[in-house]
């Protein structure tokens, strides 16, 4: 994809979509991080129906400590791997406690330590929380990036660093988001929806669906 073409994709989308926000429900940075950590290999929608009842009750890294691990898990057995993330959660908690003073770190590195915080989680909270430039890189994403041609990669780390070297500037901020909701709702796995999409023009998909099957 040229630069032109990624230039016309863009604003294309946020013409669209001028204001995108992640679909996590969330009220401070700490949620946010909280949320996205319970979100791998979940859906947005069952998260946020386990962190309704949850952060009401437990929204500080020191409230969901004191809630302790059983009552955590009751609260978000919904969500695939629940016993798995919550005893990340509550030890990303003692961690934010101890070392940040309860606060969620800005930078990569203090990020990335915290217990089922990998790169994409960073990068999520990094951008949708601090504003910083990042590409947090999902199956979406990484799909769209390949099957457009947008920034073709074999692995996520690929396809972020593509991103990052070839989306423009102006819209570096809210650049994943456009491209979550696109992959989640337009440029479907199994059955792209291509005879409803903007960004055809110009898409590399060999097998465009013009129509629907």
């Amino acid at each position: 994809m040229t630069p032109a073409d990624i230039e016309a994709l863009f604003a294309t989308l946020k013409a669209a979509n001028p204001q995108p926000a992640s679909e996590l429900e969330y009220t401070s940075v700490f949620e946010l991080l909280a949320a996205v950590l319970l979100s791998a290999q979940a859906t947005d929608v069952g998260v946020n129906k386990a962190t309704r009842r949850l952060f009401p009750v437990a929204n500080t890294p020191q409230a969901m400590l004191d809630l302790g691990y059983d009552r955590l898990c009751e609260h978000i057995k919904t969500i695939g791997l629940y016993r798995n993330k919550a005893k990340h959660l509550l030890e990303t908690c003692r961690i934010l406690v101890e070392r940040h003073g309860g606060e969620v770190p800005r930078s990569r590195e203090a990020l990335e330590a915290l217990p089922g915080v990998g790169r994409k989680t960073a990068n999520v909270v990094l951008n949708v929380a601090f504003g910083e430039p990042t590409m947090a890189v999902d199956t979406h994403i990484f799909r769209v990036s390949n099957r457009t041609g947008l920034a073709p990669g074999q692995n996520p780390l690929k396809v972020e660093l593509g991103l990052l070297e070839r989306v423009p500037e102006a819209y570096m901020g809210d650049a994943h988001h456009w491209l979550i909701l696109h992959g989640r709702y337009i440029c479907q796995a199994r059955k792209p929806r291509c005879w409803e999409c903007k960004v055809v023009p110009w898409c590399h998909y060999e097998d465009k669906l013009l129509q629907p099957q």
